[in-house]
Parts: C-alpha cells; structure tokens; sequence
C-alpha cells in the first residue's frame, strides 16, 4: 500500500540523492567547509533505483494507494460521507466544564464523555459534580448509551455524534492529550544493570570479587541447557553463573584494576573493611537525617475540588511514574516533617508538571513558594509556564532575574517579605541576602547540578524547616548517592510521553555536506535548529559557514553576555519562528522547551562535558517528531581519552530514559565525591560502585530498622530443577535482549510478579517455549526458598536435597518437629543438609511436591 503522493516522494527523494552527489563532486575542487576529507564520489545511479525503475517494480505487484479521509459533512466520488466531530470551543473567560455542560443542555439524543484512564474519569465526574452536572459511571457502550449522561473509558480521540447519541472526548474539551499506554515498572536497579555489559566488562560477583565478564554461555549437561554467565578471574580461571542467579553480579565500573582470584579470601577481606567504614559514614548521613526531621511542619491537606480542576489543565494524560511521584509527594506533604525529595527523569518526562502541582498545593496551604533555575532563560519559560497555569486561581506569580527591571526587583522583593506574592520564580538572584520570605513552605531546585558551592550553601540556609523539591535530568554524584542511601528520598520518572522517540545521535567529525543536509531537512518539515558552540569566540567563523552552506536559512545568535531585553526579544522571535538557526552558547542547555526545534549541531562536541552534552541532546525530540542531534568534531584532531569517553556514552545512550543511566556513569566514573567531607573513592575501587551502593544502602537501613551493626547478607539460593533453563535464540534472536531479560527475572522478588512478566513476555514476543516456562519456574523456587533461608536446593527423579544457608536454620525446633511429622520421607545428613525421599510419578508433580514442602519449611521462619 502507498500513499497518494507517492510519486512526489520519490521524485523528491531522487532529487536530494543526486544534490548530495553534486555536493560531494564539488568538494573535490574545494574542501573548504564542505567536507572532512577529498574522496571520489560514486555516480547515484551505481547504488540507487530511478524514479521509472521504482514505479516499473510496483507495478508488477497488485498494490493499493491510500487517499485522505472524507471531510466531516462531505461527501467523496463514493458518496461517502466524512464523521462530524464534535466542537466544543472554549471561549474567552469561560470555563471549560460551563462549555461542555451547555453544550449538551437540552441534547435528545445520549450523551457520553469519553477518558482514556479510569483516573481522568474519576477526575472528570468531580470536577462535573462541582459544576452541577452528574455523570454515570459506565463499564460498556450500551450502558452508557442508556445512562445519559454518561462516561467510560474509551480509546477515542476525537469525537463524533450521529442520530442515537453524542460523544465527547478529553480532547474535544481540552485539546490534544496523549493516550498512554499503560506499561508495567521495569526494575529500577539502574546502577547495577548489566542487561548492557559488554564482552570484557569488568564484573563483581558478591563473594568472588572482580571478574572479567566474557558472555552468555549454553552449559550442557547430558540432554539438559542452562544458560549461564561467564565470568573469568586471574589466572584463567572461569565461573559460570546461572542466568536467574544475576542478581548477585553488578557492574565494577570503567576503571580498569585487577582480577581477583577465583576462590580467594582476598575479595571478602576487602569487603568486610568497607563494611565497618560505611557503618560509621551511614551513622552520620542518619545523623543528618534526624537533624532536618527535627524540624516540625504543619501538614498541607489537599483542597480536592479545586486541585483536580488544576491538574486537568495539563494538556497531556500524566504516566504511571508521574502519578505515582506525585502521590508520594503528597504523602511528604501530609506529614509533620519537611519533604526533601529528589525527582530524577529525564529531558521532556514531565518534572515541571510535577513541581506545578507542588506548588499549587504548597501556596494554596497560604505558604509561598521559591523556583530556583540556573539560567534567565529557563527562569524565563518557568514564569510563563506558571503564570497560564495559575490563571484563575487566588495564586499570585512573580519572576525574578537579570531580566526584571530593579523598579519591578524592588517590588517583587517588598511583596516577598510582605507576605502578598506566593510563588516567586528566578536564577541565583533569588539566593540573595536582600530577598526575604514571610512564610515560606516550598523551596523547588531545578537543575541542581548547574549551582556553585556558594549558592548551595544559600540553598541550605533557605531550606531549613521547610520542603524542598529537587528536579533533575543528570544529578551529580553526591545528589545522587545521597538518594540511593535513602537519606533524601527519591523519585525516578522513567516512563516516557507516548509517541515520544529517541533522538538519533551522530557523532562525526564536521563535514559540510553533513551539515547542510541536516539543516534543509529539518528546514524543508518545517522545522527549527539549534547550532551550539562552546565559546563566543567561535560564533563568528560558525556564522560565515552557515552564510556559505545555507545561505537562504535566516539565522539568529544569542549568548550569555547580551543584554537581558535583546536576549529575551530574540528568544521569544525563535519561539514564535521567525528564524530558521538559533545559534548560540550553551545558553540553551536548561530546560528550553521549543518543540519545533527537532535537530540540534553542536560544534566543537568534544569541549563540552558529558551531563552538558546530553542537557543540550534533551533540547529537541520533545513533541512526535523524530529528533536528530550532530556531535561534531574537528576533521583531522585526535581527540583526548576523556573526550572521545564522552561521546561514546553520548552515542551509546541513545534510548529514551537515558539520563539515570548517563548520572550512574558519572557516579562511576568519578566516584561519589565528598560526601561528607571524607574522600570515598577508595571504598567505590575496592568493591565497585554497584556494590559500594548497595552496602551503604544495608548499612542505613539495617541501623534505621535495628540499632545494631550486624547486616543480614543477602544471598541468591542456586536451584537445579533437572530441566533445561534458558531463553533460547529463536524466540529472541537479541543478545542484549535476552541479558536485559535474564537480569529483570533474576532481581524478581515477589510471587505475582512472575505473573506479570509472563504476560508481558508474551505481548512482546509471543507464547514462549517449554525452557521459558522452566526458567520461571525456577525463579518461582528461587523466591520460596530465599523466604525459608534455603541456599540450594537440587531436585532429582527420586527427591530432592536442600541445604541452608551457613547450615543455620532460624527456627530449628520447628524444622525437627516438621520433619518428624513426615513419616520418615525427610531426614538430616550429618553435613547439614535435609533430603527428601520421596519419589514422584511426573515431572510436574515432583516439583509441585517439591514446592509444597519448600512452603511448609518458609512457613516455619
């Protein structure tokens, strides 16, 4: 099937090809900015198909073209007429539900309102109530048609009416919002994830210490397969570990150090000194902790009826990580303690929405509240953000920068200290020891990472008793360690907007041809650009190239050092489109939200660093479009060690929901810093970032929870069912694919949770095979035994043998009694190990028995 305009496109398409060739034969003559290097270029003809070619083959196929649809109320050759889609349009100064509800006063026919989630619904039927209309809850079609007026959930986008009823749709009344498919969370253990590792990547195992990770392996042991992990230790020595077993492996890290010995007590010696060490650093982050919870706040009730009118303002349909963080932002709120949560999501995931909603519920409580942004830009389309969506409500908004004249700085502070502005929205200008606040209750950071010391140290002084609410897309290390360690609690937006696609990265030494083609693609989609470069020095010579590779592209430059006004005006130009290029600094790396702007260049990539490069890559891709981004660097330097790991993360992290990850590179690369005035980057060699992690985090917890030093090691029981146990290659052909798998299996913890990823396994790739089926059954074992202290457990055609952990049972006189009780079918070894002599007619009934004693013995804990 084609579209209708498919011979347009393939003429056009033919065109660009041989433009690019010409482009390319004439920078033979002229290198100048138009190429990387002279080659001879290859006549189009050689690789590609005429445009009379490509329609010769179609036409030897029985094939269909694709119109437009009908107009509403028209009529096509067929006498087929177009829906009509109902318009509900809100007019100047009058409420949308008002809208709706006279829109259908008097209607005859049923009227039915559509949402696309149960929670829209539950809001929608509110916010009507208030307004005087009640709606029926409906389950299905016919019962909303004979309960007018009705709603339901439903998938419809636009709606439409004919002679038996009328319907209307979140996006009649509100414009576009985005149906999200609902997805189940992935695990959020991204620091230890090593569904990614590489061939040679350095590995910690719990109890060996580093290996050299070389792959998946399948291990054969007569007719049976399992899949294992192959590690390597010094001196050759090699360790396979079964694929539900990934729990207990984790990423090292990029430092490159030495292998341990297989078998060695070196690794757990090492361990064991870090562990006293994190005890006495856990001891004082708790100490930081109890210190903030000492201060007292009154609790923030949330007004209901007028709070879901706000949050209906939100032109999308939130996801499941963004409802969930805000409801564990209301949570803080509701308690007497200040909130001091860090909200970690990548570019364009929906933070903002999240610190306006905070802030509708802090200032509506009659307590002001402070937006702090690094940048006048981002401080900018902050106030402008806050502003629309205050309208209305008894919420006064004021901004704060380099960008407000001191007539409107002096008022803006007299209303601070007096107590009539509530929400105030700036840079570092905020942080100033003139600005003072009557009632202050919300302090919310956006972009954290981008404060010096001394505007934290201010941050400090601000936040103290009240709540504090971090963004960011990148956090530092010590943010970040401070979160994972549970100390500041921590939200992670992981789920992207629905359509929203991954910006496609190049890096590439700058090459003319490139460019130009970039540009005029994203010009001719009518679109806008972003060309960066990392001095204003350099924005002269990148001006007289775009002048020569595009001449008729309208260009405007903006930097840092201009004047607030001029800087503004241009801004808002861009945004309205009269220019094609912005080219700028890394002024544009904050928050910038422009969603024409869908292909970014950034020259001189290599200066810039790592969180820099990806803030400025989160600049485009931010509506439906694919997004492009250009890494360049200069043709014929060599690049240092550092800079080309920099944009080889860039180009390896091309997914969307990247930036956690991008922060856990930081984190491994750079340790956690100074924490708390000590250096703990030793700690982080000795054991490797994961594991450092996950220490300190049983550390603070097990001192939370039991006052005392002794943490319960974690371990991953071993289970041999005598089946094979793998995904095999042809059901998911992906390596990748198959190690992401293996490791979210490995890290299930609970029972129904397999339930669920059996049904996702088929969404994704049909019904699974027998070895799929085995390899959840034996995580289902793994779970059963880890709850009854049981390290490994062997079944066989006769029985099975089980051995507990460190031979220590918790309840040893409940395990004899049960074991009396068996008539003989169980009994103890001299080494501690229980077997069950108890043969089986089937498979399934050998492991179901199994099972049921594993039960019974959990029960005893």
């Amino acid at each position: 099937s084609f579209d209708f305009q498919v011979d347009d496109a393939i003429q056009a398409r033919s065109e660009q090809i041989l433009e690019y060739y010409e482009a390319r034969r004439i920078a033979l003559e002229n290198v100048g900015h138009f190429a990387q290097d002279k080659y001879r270029p290859i006549p189009p003809d050689l690789f590609f198909l005429t445009q009379e070619d490509v329609l010769q083959k179609v036409a030897q196929y029985e094939h269909y073209i694709f119109s437009p649809y009908v107009e509403p109320d028209k009529q096509d050759e067929k006498g087929r007429i177009g829906k009509t889609f109902v318009d509900v349009r809100v007019q100047e100064n009058k409420d949308v539900f008002d809208a709706v509800i006279q829109q259908i006063s008097g209607e005859k026919r049923a009227v039915i309102l559509s949402a696309s989630t149960f929670g829209a619904t539950q809001r929608l039927m509110g916010v009507f109530r208030e307004h005087g209309l009640k709606l029926h809850e409906a389950n299905t079609w016919s019962e909303s048609i004979q309960n007018t007026p009705s709603i339901l959930v439903a998938p419809f986008i636009n709606g439409f009416s004919n002679e038996h009823f009328i319907l209307i749709t979140e996006t009649d009344m509100f414009g576009e919002r985005l149906i999200q498919t609902r997805r189940k969370p992935k695990n959020k253990n991204f620091i230890s994830d090593i569904g990614t590792l590489n061939v040679d990547d350095l590995v910690v195992h719990q109890i060996h210490g580093v290996g050299r990770y070389l792959g998946l392996f399948p291990i054969k042991t007569g007719t049976i397969t399992h899949d294992c992990i192959g590690l390597v230790y010094a001196g050759g020595d090699k360790l396979f570990v079964p694929v539900e077993n990934a729990d207990i492996l984790s990423k090292y890290g990029s430092e490159n150090v030495s292998l341990d010995t297989l078998g060695s007590p070196v690794f757990l010696q090492r361990k064991e000194r870090v562990k006293k060490d994190l005890f006495v650093m856990a001891e004082r982050l708790i100490g930081i902790a109890s210190q903030r919870a000492l201060n007292k706040t009154e609790p923030i009730l949330i007004p209901h009826g007028t709070y879901q009118e706000f949050c209906m303002r939100f032109p999308y349909v939130e996801t499941d990580d963004q409802l969930r963080t805000m409801q564990e932002v209301e949570t803080d709120l509701s308690l007497t303690q200040p909130m001091d949560r860090l909200v970690c999501g990548d570019v364009g995931f929906g933070k903002t929405e999240i610190a306006l909603r905070t802030a509708f519920l802090v200032a509506m409580a009659g307590l002001q509240v402070v937006v702090v942004a690094p940048t006048t830009l981002l401080a900018m389309q902050h106030a402008q953000t806050f502003s629309e969506r205050f309208k209305g409500f008894p919420i006064r908004v004021g901004a704060l920068s380099r960008l407000v004249s001191s007539k409107q700085s002096k008022q803006i502070k007299k209303e601070l200290a007096d107590g009539t502005l509530d929400i105030v929205i700036g840079t570092h200008a905020l942080l100033s020891q003139s600005v003072s606040f009557k009632r202050l209750g919300l302090v919310i950071v956006d972009e954290e990472q981008h404060f010096g010391v001394t505007h934290k140290e201010r941050l400090k002084e601000l936040q103290k008793g009240v709540h504090v609410l971090t963004l960011t897309a990148t956090p530092i290390p010590r943010t970040l360690q401070l979160s994972l360690s549970g100390v500041r609690e921590l939200s992670i937006i992981a789920t992207p907007p629905v359509d929203r696609l991954a910006v496609k990265t190049f890096v590439t030494p700058f090459d003319g041809v490139i460019i130009k083609e970039a540009i005029l693609r994203e010009h001719f989609r009518g679109g806008q650009i972003f060309f960066v470069c990392p001095r204003i020095s350099d924005m002269a010579e990148v001006r007289q190239i775009l002048a020569e590779l595009v001449p008729d592209i309208h260009v405007v430059e903006a930097h840092g050092q201009m004047a607030a006004s001029s800087l503004e005006k241009i801004m808002q130009d861009f945004a309205r489109k009269k220019y094609d290029i912005l080219l700028a600094t890394s002024i544009i790396e904050s928050g910038l939200d422009i969603s024409s702007v869908n292909t970014i260049i950034i020259y001189r990539a290599d200066m810039f660093g790592l969180s820099a490069l990806y803030q400025m890559r989160g600049r485009v891709g931010r509506g439906k479009l694919r997004a492009y981004a250009y890494l360049t660097t200069p043709p014929y330097a060599r690049l240092n060690t550092a800079a080309q790991k920099r944009l080889n993360v860039m180009q390896s992290l091309d997914s969307l929901g990247a930036g956690f990850t991008l922060a856990s590179h930081d984190l491994d690369i750079r340790g956690a810093g100074n924490l708390l005035g000590q250096e703990q980057s030793g700690h982080i060699r000795e054991v490797g970032v994961a594991l450092y992690q996950k220490m300190l985090a049983d550390a603070i917890q097990t001192l939370k929870k039991n006052k005392t030093k002794e943490v319960v090691e974690t371990f991953s029981p071993q289970i041999s069912v005598g089946l094979s146990v793998f995904i095999p290659e042809t059901y998911i052909t992906d390596l990748d694919t198959r190690m992401d798998l293996y490791q979210r299996i490995g890290h299930i913890e609970i029972l129904e949770e397999i339930d669920c990823f059996k049904d996702e396994m088929i969404d994704r790739f049909g019904v699974y095979p027998q070895e799929v089926d085995n390899l959840f059954l034996t995580i289902r074992l793994k779970i059963l035994c880890k709850k009854a202290h049981i390290e490994r457990l062997d079944i066989g055609e006769k029985g099975a043998t089980i051995s507990f952990y460190q031979n220590i049972f918790p309840n040893p006189i409940g395990l004899i009694d049960y074991i009396s009780s068996q008539m003989g079918t169980i009994r103890i070894r001299p080494d501690q190990k229980l077997v069950v002599l108890r043969p089986f007619d089937t498979i399934e009934n050998r492991l179901k028995g199994i099972e049921n004693i594993i039960i019974r013995i959990a029960n005893l804990v």
